[in-house]
């Protein structure tokens, strides 16, 4: 889903950018304080951002200027919260456009608000939400990660029919007619992303559950993770 380079207006593209920046920055406090607090989750702090890079470099071509890949930032929405994840998914974005021309500079802002803000919001909401209503942990991984991965796809289908109206619809047609389009690859890409979170928090309760326990993530019993 992101965006290409120069694609969008350059008043929506700045507007997406003022948008984003408050949360990248309250980010960058979070890990900060993360890590003075809990020197000892750097590695797993690296690990959610190193996921997010894999997972969204896998790129389907979908619509003109964008493009279909799961995200992989409900991974360390779960563990870390979302406003880490606002920082490390400005980082993935940024080495994506540069490196990879995934993406662009000009679109960061709009593509940071959709992956790296709303994205793991809506992953953190859902994971808390199912777990309180006594939901395990695989069920909570699982919703998250995909229902994370959707909310990415839907912001974007807004940011695209915004500076795209429909002639005949307007702006509602259109964003209608990027929901459409992106669907056909975004809905198996989410369940699949949703699935493979699950297999690597299972890894993580094995072998690192102290790591765990200190996140607050609570792995009552390994068979919680499967339900």
């Amino acid at each position: 889903m992101h965006i290409a380079e120069g694609y969008l207006p350059p008043l929506h593209a700045a507007a997406w950018t003022v948008a984003a920046a408050p949360f990248v920055v309250h980010g960058a406090r979070a890990v900060v304080r993360r890590v003075r607090e809990d020197p000892d989750s750097k590695l797993l702090l690296g690990a959610a951002g190193a996921f997010s890079f894999v997972l969204s470099a896998l790129k389907i071509p979908s619509v003109t200027g964008s493009c279909s890949h799961p995200t992989g930032t409900g991974l360390g929405a779960v563990l870390f919260r979302p406003p880490v994840m606002a920082l490390l998914g400005t980082i993935v974005l940024f080495f994506q456009a540069v490196l990879l021309a995934h993406g662009g500079l000009t679109t960061l802002g709009a593509n940071v608000f959709s992956m790296a803000i709303v994205g793991p919001w809506v992953a953190y909401g859902v994971y808390r939400l199912t777990r309180k209503a006594g939901g395990g942990l695989g069920l909570g991984v699982f919703l998250a990660a995909a229902l994370g991965d959707l909310a990415t796809y839907c912001v974007t289908s807004v940011q695209l029919g915004l500076a795209f109206p429909d002639p005949v619809s307007g702006t509602g047609g259109a964003v209608v007619k990027f929901l459409s389009i992106f669907a056909v690859t975004q809905i198996p890409l989410a369940i699949s992303e949703g699935l493979l979170t699950v297999l690597i928090v299972r890894l993580l309760v094995r072998v690192s559950p102290d790591d765990l326990a200190r996140l607050g993530i609570r792995t009552r019993t390994s068979e919680e993770v499967a339900a």
